[in-house]
């Protein structure tokens, strides 16, 4: 079937603020967070989020797989037939909605041929949405209905603005901050980090821990719009859905591609 992502996203925007709302009415509340079998932390947040958005993408665009973080487990033998799919973490940041910082989002991306061409990420405590499109450029929209065109900061600012983890940082990072040299650290939770390299508020975001695809999807596809890169070590952009796992390899978000960041970081990482 042929879908038209552009004509889609004005209510897919609606259809994450829905999400957000719901993430938000628990936000608010004294709710309790169980464990998966990972032992990752799962809220009733991450659930209702999940339902708002598998019924409005069934409704919006019939017949397009929906792979969800919160979905039942899917085979490779049977995604990897997909062409097109949606993409989604229904609250990315489950550890700062616990935290209660406000730095967790909801993800929604298109991907076709391994590609994320559209990917909105909805920050429900600000309001402020993310959207990118294949060929089309990114925004950020703030509440109050104002739009803004996003580009990456190109040369970077010096020293350099890091963007890092608030839960997940590790010896890998640090080694890699060695090499970098001069550098201004800036923490944040969840894909906005991606966010914030799109957005010019920030240089780089190297990622040498675990993330599964759905962390990812919806900010590649808005980093990408703005003119910046989400490459994996070895130096090729992210795909998705092209392997028998949903964790994604290293990778490294950066906008000034004058130096070779991927490089650096392949070197951290190898010794």
């Amino acid at each position: 079937m042929s879908l038209d992502a552009a004509a889609l996203t004005e209510p897919l925007l609606a259809l994450t603020r829905r999400a957000g709302t719901e993430i938000l009415k628990i936000y608010q509340s004294d709710f309790e967070v169980d464990l998966k079998a990972d032992d990752s932390p799962l809220t009733a947040a991450d659930r209702a989020s999940h339902e708002v958005l598998v019924a409005g993408l069934s409704s919006l665009a019939p017949g397009v797989p929906i792979w969800s973080e919160e979905s039942k487990t899917l085979p490779f033998a049977e995604r990897r037939h997909w062409e097109r799919f949606w993409l989604l973490d229904p609250l990315d940041g489950t550890r700062e909605f616990i935290k209660r910082n406000g730095e967790f989002t909801v993800n929604v991306a298109l991907v076709e041929g391994g590609v994320p061409v559209l990917g909105i990420v909805h920050v429900p405590v600000t309001g402020i949405d993310y959207l990118g499109l294949q060929g089309r450029g990114a925004e950020r929209l703030d509440p109050g209905g104002s739009r803004m065109p996003i580009r990456v900061q190109v040369p970077s600012a010096q020293p350099v603005r890091v963007v890092g983890s608030r839960s997940h940082r590790g010896s890998s990072l640090d080694a890699f901050l060695a090499r970098l040299g001069p550098h201004e650290m800036v923490p944040m939770g969840s894909s906005l980090k991606l966010c914030l390299v799109a957005e010019g508020a920030a240089d780089l975001y190297p990622r040498l821990g675990p993330t599964s695809e759905w962390d990812t999807a919806a900010a590649q596809a808005v980093v990408v719009a703005a003119g910046g890169q989400v490459l994996g070590l070895d130096g090729e952009p992210l795909r998705y859905n092209q392997r028998d796992t949903a964790l994604n390899p290293s990778f490294i978000v950066f906008g000034d591609g004058s130096r070779d960041w991927a490089a650096l970081a392949r070197e951290t990482t190898t010794g």
